[in-house]
């Protein structure tokens, strides 16, 4: 790549939500993506950090919820503290990505951001950073680019990308036009998504210019572009707490799929690369069973501290626990079971997905202290 153009470019790591499906691992004082939920020894965040770096160096900021500066300093030492963006209140994804946009264009205008979440794996990390290239690339041309994630099932929890036709950019030989998002469809129409070839897995992943980025966002979010920038514009004074503390609480919240990507690819500014990597958001317990194939062949994922003794006659599933006990199952298959001071939780791999509707039940109930 051109030296010039990678010189250009900034990771940006959101590592915000709760990841509700993973309760009571995933809480709002410790995300999942302070967890290592893969068995590789690096949390989520720590892996998207290290993906970034042969590209982006130590051009990398993290946006997080204030409640997690020590857990993220501690999992990301070589971050400097211009660079840690500490949400006082979760205000939604436009929000987080507008404010790293907006400090990024004070700092240098012809900057280009990639922008990806925390909480994803994806491997082999190689593949990616193609990928990642040929995007950076692309958004050289005056675009923002997503990485469309290639569908391997058809899926109606993730929103999709359709895909128009190839854009001849030097370097970037997949990269296509972006017709539209569209959002997530009922059984039929995601196997007629499968089965047109033309569309990807939206994952959130957006690489682009940040003039362009907070062009669109002034353009259908007004409100929100003008009061990031009054942040940014104080980010790197004695001023930067009071104004946050003045400013953020009264943004509007909305996702960056609808203040930005959807009408951008309306205006034909946005362009897609293809991801042939594995890709996983790790939205349940049974994700964890995909991404520990190792631990599964043998029956039972442990997922917690060493000392915990797991005993598995005929039986098979996930198990977590923090306290030194002996957890025994016997005849029972694609158990999850995740054992906490205060909470505990036994359902199965099948019902992974209930399990934030019973974080809401919870909620509802004012039970908030173990959320």
């Amino acid at each position: 790549m051109n030296a010039d153009l990678l010189s250009r470019f900034h990771g940006v790591i959101p590592a915000g939500g709760v990841g509700t499906r993973l309760w009571p691992l995933s809480r709002a004082s410790a995300p999942k993506f302070l967890h290592d939920l893969t068995g590789s020894g690096s949390t989520l965040i720590r892996a998207t950090y290290d993906r970034l770096v042969p590209l982006a160096g130590e051009r990398i900021m993290v946006v997080t919820g204030r409640a997690h500066r020590g857990a993220v300093v501690s999992q990301l030492p070589e971050l400097c503290d211009e660079d840690l963006v500490l949400e006082p209140e979760p205000r939604d994804s436009a929000a987080a990505i507008g404010l790293a946009a907006a400090i990024l264009y004070r700092r240098d205008p012809n900057i280009i951001m990639g922008s990806f979440a925390a909480d994803q794996v994806i491997e082999p990390v190689e593949v990616f950073q193609a990928a990642l290239s040929e995007a950076i690339h692309t958004a050289a041309t005056g675009k923002i680019v997503t990485i469309g994630i290639h569908p391997t099932h058809p899926s109606t929890g993730f929103g999709y990308i359709r895909t128009g036709e190839p854009l001849s950019v030097p370097n970037a030989p997949t990269a296509r036009g972006v017709v539209e998002f569209v959002e997530k469809p009922d059984e039929d129409t995601a196997r007629k998504y499968l089965a047109s070839g033309g569309f990807f897995w939206n994952a959130g992943m957006f690489v682009a210019p940040v003039s362009l980025m907070l062009q669109h966002l002034e353009a259908n979010e007004p409100e929100l572009h003008a009061g990031l920038m009054k942040i940014a514009d104080a980010w790197d004074s004695e001023d930067r707490d009071r104004i946050m503390r003045e400013v953020w609480p009264g943004l509007p919240k909305i996702a960056i799929d609808y203040a930005v990507a959807e009408p951008a690819a309306e205006a034909g500014d946005v362009a897609v690369i293809p991801g042939v990597f594995n890709w996983d958001d790790v939205g349940d317990f049974a994700a964890i069973g995909r991404l520990n194939k190792a631990s599964a062949e043998e029956g039972i994922i442990n997922l917690g501290d060493k000392e915990v003794r797991v005993y598995a006659d005929n039986a098979t599933g996930v198990v977590y626990s923090d306290r030194p006990r002996v957890i025994a199952l016997v005849g029972i298959e694609d158990v999850v079971v995740v054992d906490t001071a205060d909470a505990l939780l036994v359902t199965t791999k099948e019902h992974a997905q209930k399990v934030k509707q019973t974080v809401e039940a919870l909620k509802a109930d004012g039970a908030t202290e173990v959320l």
